[in-house]
This record gives C-alpha cells, structure tokens and sequence, in this order.
C-alpha cells in the first residue's frame, strides 16, 4: 500500500459566543485545515490541524510522503519532521500520523486505540471549559464572576461534568480566583477545579493569587506564570500541582522541565507532541518521573476529538478529566454531527481506524462560511471590544 495523494482543505464552524483569553478572542468560530491521505487500494485516511490555514504549508510536505506505506511511520516522521530544522512542525507531522493510524485501523479493522496498545476505559471523562464570553447565547457578555459560576452549573447540569477550567488572564485576577471560590460553594467539595492563566500573570501575582486558591484544593494551576522559570518559581511557592501545555509543550525541553523541577503534570496535545504515538513517548517518560498525566484541548473538531479519545483510552494514568471546547461548537464535520457528552463523558468513537467519516455536504457548508469570515489567526491579538488592546505577559 503507498500513499498516492493528500487533499487539504479549510473549514469553519460557529461557537456560541465570542471566547476571550490572554491573548486575544476566538471571533464566534473556531477554523481547522482538514487532511485526507489517499491510497493507492482506494482506502482515506482523514488528519486535522488547527492554527490557521495550514494547507499551503501540509501541500509542501505532500512530495515527501507520497509513495510511502501509510504504517511506515518512522520513515514518515523522518521525512516531514526531522529532516530540515527550520522547516520542522510537530503540528503538521501530527495530521499526517493522524490520518496514517486511521487507514492503519481500516486495513486491519481495528480502532485506532488498538494500534496504541488498545483501550482500558470506553469513555473519557471531559471538563466544563469556562472562557469569559462576548456575545452569549441569548446577549450580552461575561461581566462578573457569578456568570461565570451560573455557565459552569449549566453545564454540570446539562452535559453532566464534574470538573471546571477556567481560562484566567483576561480580567482582575481577583475576579477570576473569586469565579472558583464560587465554584467550590455551589458545587461542593468534589466538584474539580482548575485555573489557566496561560502564563499572562506576573511571578509575584501568580503566588499571590495561589496562596488564596490553596484553600480549595484545585486538581491544578496550570501555567500560572511564564516560561519553565515562571513555573518552577510559582511551584516552590504554591502548595498546588503545577501543570502547563505551555512549557514544556516539546521533547527538546522536557529533559530541562524535569531537572528543574518546574511541574507536575503535563498535558499531552496530540500537536505539540508528535502524534498519538508521540503521545504515548511523552507519557511513558511522565511515568519515569512521576508527572502526571492530563489531556489539552486546542478547539478541536470531529476528527482530531476522536484521536485524542482513542489515544487518552490507551493511557491508564490519564486519570484527569480531558479538556475540551467542544461544547462550544454548534455542529461538525462528520457524518455523526456532534459527539454526545453522557454523565460528563464522551463514548470512543467505535472502529475501524478513527471511527468518524466526513460529511461532504457539512463540508461544502464550512468550506464556503471559512471563506466569508477568513483566517482570524492572522488577527488574533485583538479584542473587538477594546480597539486598543493587546496582549501582555505579567501584566496582571
């Protein structure tokens, strides 16, 4: 079998409001670059990446990967990512490995949690992902810690989640802490807590902030402060998990990461991380050193939800509730339309490969809405609220 085409395209999908975060706002869509590997025994392998509109970037790889066997992955990775340093990117080799583990799975007829070592749990618990909004269901904006507490118990209610995060650095950091104490008033003791100010706090106001939230026995603080010394300086003052997506989000500085001391808990991305199997390398040098394990989000759609579904199955030490913007979304890609949350899960999509297939005429929909509203990565750091706005790390 020989790979003998790749066909990409951009698609766009409303969210339900406008989301705020450190570094600017999602404008009330999320965009993603669609991957489809064809093969020579007429078999589709289907890969995501979100970031932009990565398809000029994927077509050059395209004359580095046709001709290969979709299961020599090894080979693969070579080629795309490891050959020319400044044209490397783990998110673009990430699709393609994606999409090479689904035609795996439909050769053989096996889920794609099987090819990582097969599942230990049939469904993956996920968080309720708070985000200050502009423009909520039913107008207006997020105004006061309280709207945020009445969202996180909509959606305790309705989709059944038992954890919360809350992504921090946009308002008071005050505010934003009162948001959890709330939290922990309305919805006990064993609701999960988590705060992500994605770096924006300054070192001083992170421990500041951490000593006021030790009282409520968060799952984690995740990336209170800047880089791997802004961590490592909020970790020996906060009696709390540090955790980050940020740093480190790569092989080259884990090592660095671990003798510093600078977390307890990484969040494995299928992106940053080289792949599902990538995924599964960074998790067994986590269990070396004791790290643990939680899963990170990064807007995704359908298809790369089902990876990260299939390879957090495969993990036995992801015992963290997974990120997700997914109830953000108001429809998909699939032919399944939306995955269902039940009692706060979400099932692993059922075989062969990543167990979701495109929906072309939903496809045609998004293709035609992506081109009407465009590439928003490109203005990303800017709030339309606030003309003259942009981001600063420890500026809180």
């Amino acid at each position: 079998m020989k790979i003998i085409d790749m066909r990409v395209r951009c698609v766009a999908i409303p969210i339900q409001g406008q989301l705020r975060h450190s570094t600017g706002v999602h404008p009330g869509y999320f965009l993603r670059t669609i991957l489809e590997l064809m093969t020579d025994e007429g078999i589709v392998g289907l890969g995501e990446v979100g970031g932009g509109d990565s398809r000029g970037a994927l077509l050059k790889l395209k004359p580095r990967i046709v001709g290969l066997d979709p299961f020599s992955l090894e080979m693969i990775k070579l080629k795309v990512l490891r050959s020319v340093y400044y044209m490397s990117n783990a998110r673009l080799y990430a699709a393609i490995e994606m999409a090479c583990l689904d035609i795996q799975g439909k050769v053989l007829r096996r889920p794609v949690c099987d090819l990582l070592g097969g599942k230990v749990r049939d469904d993956i618990p996920m968080i309720g992902y708070l985000f200050w909004r502009y423009d909520r269901p039913g107008g207006g904006d997020d105004q006061c810690a309280e709207d945020m507490v009445d969202y996180c118990e909509q959606l305790h209610h309705e989709l059944g989640i038992t954890s919360m995060k809350l992504k921090a650095g946009v308002v008071a950091p005050e505010e934003e802490v009162r948001v959890l104490e709330l939290c922990r008033k309305r919805l006990g003791d064993g609701f999960g807590l988590r705060i992500d100010p994605n770096g924006a706090w300054s070192v001083a106001t992170a421990i500041r902030m951490g000593h006021r939230l030790e009282a409520l026995g968060l799952e984690y603080y995740e990336d209170p402060a800047w880089g791997l010394e802004g961590n490592m300086a909020v970790r020996n003052q906060v009696r709390i998990p540090i955790a980050t997506n940020m740093y480190p989000n790569k092989f080259d500085d884990l090592g660095p990461a671990i003798r510093m001391g600078a977390v307890d808990i990484i969040l494995t991305d299928i992106h940053y991380w080289e792949g599902p199997r990538g995924v599964k390398d960074l998790v067994a040098v986590c269990n070396t050193f004791s790290l643990g394990i939680a899963m990170h989000s990064g807007v995704e759609f359908g298809i790369e939800l089902a990876a990260m579904l299939h390879t957090a199955a495969s993990i036995p030490q992801m015992t963290f509730a997974g990120d997700a913007h997914y109830h953000y979304l108001t429809d998909d890609i699939t032919t399944t339309g939306l995955m269902k949350y039940e009692n706060g899960c979400i099932k692993v999509p059922a075989g062969p490969g990543l167990g979701v297939e495109l929906d072309e005429e939903k496809m045609e929909k998004y293709e035609r809405y992506y081109e009407q509203k465009g590439d928003y990565y490109a203005r990303f750091h800017q709030d339309p609220r606030r003309l003259d706005w942009y981001p600063t790390i420890g500026g809180m």
